[in-house]
């Protein structure tokens, strides 16, 4: 139930009606269960001074393509309403001619474009105003017998509002229905949401919080549990079983929607999820469509359901129907489109945001895990407001054209538009080997810079997770995963994978990095000394890109292998036979996979570094005092010795690999497969030939 988060102290420490606006409102997103992510809005008139000094009327309001719950002051749109309340004698205006004309009330340009309900609260004749979407008042306002219900719940306190699309017309049919009922408390608009108002801030949210707790005991009331979703049809499946389902099915998954752009996937087997992918009536249920507008852009019009027996033994059949449903979906939503298109629209990625499959959970697609992350929030409360309006009654929705105009919206595409650009690795992810030594930990960075999540897999897991806190500190949550890993074993590099496909959904980028070195004289190499080389670094190498490899073919959407190999690969180290076999090794190792990858997409090239002292863990520990030995100098001399013998007298460091890593990640290199780049500043014997 919800609950007021309003702390009085806190509140107390607001100076301004802004930042009074903008802790209601941080209050109000934080539960979801109150606003969607990216929906609603609230607002508050004060006086300022304008730039003359002048004491102005100013309404504050949420400006386009925030969010209630993160909202700062910068985010809101300071309004004139001595230039807006004329509006309200206009019989009709056009979207474009009020977002043209409410470009010249802003008392600053620098201010966010004003949001399309902008007049809502502008209109209302309190000081005042919150819009919601609360899954309670969405409950009532989808349930085929909503307005009666409502009068049973408010009596004649409130105001019911025919759907219709958000903008001039639905803000004064708002403030008209308002003014012309002097007992109005609240504004019920069908299929769409809450409105409420108060004297100060506090009594506003109050206002809110109280109106929603009245809808919500009232459904409560009549809600059964024991026939939620018409009854459990499928048992859900014990929580290991569905996590390694998930971990088989998303990487076909993830191929089956990627299909034009590569999208990133997350796992959800929340209690709520579990109850609705198992209900009699949920599948036809889900097909009604989105529970409210704000859904539409970040669900579509409705999820895919899979109509499957949960079975964990017939999970090859799961991706069958998978892939088939997949494919459905897209022929769907193509004809969706051509049916209601309008000039100039251009199709959105045909594949589902949200697949529903019994016994296991849901799984959510996006450009980002974040955005994955919003669908699947967005679809929790589709199914709170379905659980709500199927014990009012039957669950209605809005019809094919009306969700269309909505989804395609001039005025969400133009939400959707301040998004930051794309970049090199955007939807993709890379799997990096040694994550948290210096090259790993370093490419990981680039990467991540550029768009990427990566999963940085080390035995050295608290160093692994160092980096990723960082990562995810500057770039945003799950951007980076740590995993621990032993290359060598060959069951825990499956289970990372695993790991990989339930965080993202798969991998695109895989760097094969981890690693150690040891010196020895020839004839004084051990046996064990040689089986760890080539355990780590081949066995290793090979066990990593072959897990890669086979969830690349299962994607079918091709990917890229990076092998860190060494100078070594192409040069006879002195006193390092073991290590400069088995990096030779890895070189040609690298080259057989690209000869068999190339007709799944899959490029596989090697980086050639040198002497990369900079924090690596193997140059922390024997290896240099052992090389250092085998020139003849002092350890502390090595760096001034490396530096030396290039021809550009450089010495390399962890950056400088990431980069060349990159390249060949990128599409820069799209062409190019079973090469060696060498990055050692030049060491003439190492020359490739």
């Amino acid at each position: 139930m919800v609950q007021s988060l309003w702390q009085s102290s806190k509140a107390s420490e607001q100076q301004s009606g802004l930042d009074q606006l903008v802790y209601r409102s941080n209050i109000i997103g934080t539960d979801r269960r109150v606003c969607n992510f990216g929906g609603g809005n609230t607002s508050t008139k004060t006086i300022v001074k304008d730039f003359r000094g002048r004491d102005t009327e100013v309404m504050y309001v949420k400006g386009s393509g925030s969010d209630l719950a993160s909202m700062k002051a910068s985010n809101f749109t300071g309004l004139r309403m001595d230039d807006i309340r004329p509006l309200f004698e206009k019989p009709e205006m056009s979207d474009e001619d009020m977002v043209a004309y409410l470009a010249n009330c802003m008392i600053d340009s620098k201010h966010p474009r004003a949001s399309i309900e902008t007049l809502l609260h502008a209109f209302l004749p309190y000081k005042h105003v919150d819009h919601t979407h609360p899954d309670s008042i969405i409950s009532l306002c989808c349930a085929d017998s909503g307005k009666a219900l409502a009068k049973e719940i408010f009596g004649d306190r409130f105001v019911w509002v025919p759907y219709i699309r958000p903008g001039f017309t639905l803000s004064k049919m708002i403030a008209e229905g308002v003014l012309n009922n002097p007992k109005a408390e609240l504004v019920l608009m069908e299929k769409h949401g809450l409105v409420t108002w108060g004297e100060t801030s506090e009594e506003c949210y109050a206002q809110t919080i109280k109106i929603i707790t009245e809808a919500e005991d009232f459904i409560e009331a009549r809600v059964n549990e024991a026939k939620v979703f018409g009854g459990a049809k499928h048992p859900t499946l014990e929580a290991d079983v569905r996590k390694s389902i998930a971990a088989q099915v998303m990487p076909t998954i993830r191929g089956a929607v990627s299909d034009i752009k590569k999208m990133i996937l997350s796992f959800d087997d929340a209690d709520d999820v579990l109850q609705f992918v198992g209900g009699q009536d949920s599948a036809k249920l889900s097909q009604v469509g989105a529970a409210c507008p704000d859904h539409l852009v970040h669900t579509k019009v409705v999820p895919l359901f899979i109509d499957w027996t949960p079975n964990a033994d017939d999970v090859e059949g799961l991706k069958a129907k998978l892939k088939e449903g997949v494919a459905a979906y897209k022929e769907m939503y193509k004809a969706y489109f051509e049916a209601n298109k309008n000039e100039g629209d251009v199709m959105f990625e045909a594949a589902p945001r949200v697949i529903l499959i019994p016994g296991v959970g849901m799984i959510n697609t996006g450009k980002s895990w974040a955005m994955s992350q919003v669908s699947g929030a967005l679809y929790h409360r589709a199914i709170a407001v379905m659980r709500g309006a199927t014990a009012l009654g039957d669950f209605v929705s809005l019809v094919e054209n009306e969700s269309y105009n909505v989804e395609y919206w001039p005025l969400e595409l133009y939400k959707l538009s301040l998004a930051p650009a794309e970049a090199e690795f955007s939807r993709k992810v890379a799997f990096i080997t040694g994550g948290a030594g210096g090259i790993g930990s370093e490419t990981a960075r680039k990467l991540v810079s550029e768009g990427a999540h990566v999963v940085l897999a080390d035995l050295n897991l608290e160093g692994a997770q160092k980096v990723a806190a960082e990562i995810n500190a500057k770039y945003g949550e799950n951007r980076a995963l740590a995993v621990k890993m032993d290359v060598t074993n060959e069951e825990a590099v499956q289970a990372a994978y695993a790991e990989t496909a339930v965080a993202y959904g798969g991998v695109d980028i895989i760097v094969n990095n981890a690693g150690l070195a040891t010196s020895s004289p020839f004839d004084e190499t051990s046996l064990k000394e040689w089986n760890l080389n080539m355990n780590v670094l081949g066995t290793g190498y090979f066990l990593v890109a072959r897990e890669a490899f086979k969830l690349m073919k299962a994607q079918a959407i091709g990917g890229n292998m990076v092998f860190i190999g060494s100078k070594n690969s192409v040069y006879a180290g002195k006193n390092a036979s073991a290590y400069s076999s088995v990096k030779a090794l890895e070189a040609h190792l690298a080259r057989c996979i690209a000869a068999e990858g190339g007709e799944f997409g899959i490029r596989v090239n090697t980086v050639l570094p040198d002497a990369i002292l900079q924090g690596s863990a193997i140059w922390n520990g024997s290896w240099r005092n052992e090389r250092a030995a085998a020139y003849g100098i002092e350890p502390d001399q090595l760096e001034e010795y490396y530096r030396k013998r290039t021809t550009l007298l450089v010495n390399i460091f962890p950056r400088d690999i990431a980069e060349g890593i990159a390249f060949f990640a990128s599409s820069k290199s799209d062409k190019t497969t079973g090469c060696m780049l060498t990055i050692d500043g030049g060491v003439p014997a190492a020359f490739t030939r």
